[in-house]
């Protein structure tokens, strides 16, 4: 049946606003990626290709898995038993693998985040996984970097957040101006982070001690 459907949450909607969109069955994605083949130019029934739209759409559900999960979900169970701590948690060289959504070509990169908490900690892992989320979506980095630190500061309510992002763009470095290793640098400033200079000092600080 070609006229299976599925809801999904958008970017928006996952975090209050937009619309849901209507996803199209596998059996239509197969056949866009045949379309695009043979729009290339090559024999979409030759044995190198006869499987490769059913490869294509197996690897998109692992591209774009972030479109199915929620970041405020995975930040929704938090500590308040931190011994005292008051200053600044810090993750530096987080990998991200995303996709860039005018060209749907890799971003490749990493990113590092800071939190001052105010009331309550939240484990590690979940800042990753948050990252993790936003970067298996089409992506600009300017908009994930934005949504990465107010996300944090949405539900976390800290004192503040800093996000900074460096990554490098298929998009320039293999199509268009063609300039490889050229790194893209974006941040992303919260509460105390964005009203105290001498706290982004610091942080960009620590994003490059020992590298």
């Amino acid at each position: 049946m070609d006229a299976i459907v599925k809801k999904m949450p958008t970017t928006a909607s996952i975090l209050g606003a937009g619309p849901e969109v209507t996803r199209p069955s596998r059996a239509k994605a197969e056949e866009a990626v045949r379309t695009l083949i043979a729009w290339a130019g090559d024999d979409v029934t030759r044995e190198g290709l006869v499987d490769t739209p059913k490869r294509v759409v197996k690897a998109y559900e692992e591209f774009f898995s972030g479109y199915n999960e929620c970041p405020i979900d995975v930040l929704s169970r938090t500590f308040e038993e931190v011994g005292g701590y008051q200053d600044i948690v810090m993750l530096r060289d987080i990998d991200i693998n995303s996709h860039c959504e005018h060209h749907m070509v890799p971003i490749v990169g990493r990113v590092h985040i800071a939190y001052l908490p105010k009331e309550a900690v939240v484990g590690i892992s979940k800042l990753a996984r948050v990252v993790e989320i936003y970067a298996r979506r089409l992506q600009t980095q300017e908009t994930m970097s934005a949504q990465i630190g107010d996300t944090i500061q949405r539900v976390l309510k800290p004192h503040g957040v800093a996000v900074m992002m460096e990554a490098i763009h298929q998009c320039m470095s293999t199509r268009g101006v063609q300039k490889p290793n050229v790194t893209t640098i974006t941040t992303h400033f919260t509460g105390v982070f964005q009203e105290d200079p001498a706290q982004q000092e610091r942080f960009l600080m620590l994003t490059r001690k020992g590298s």
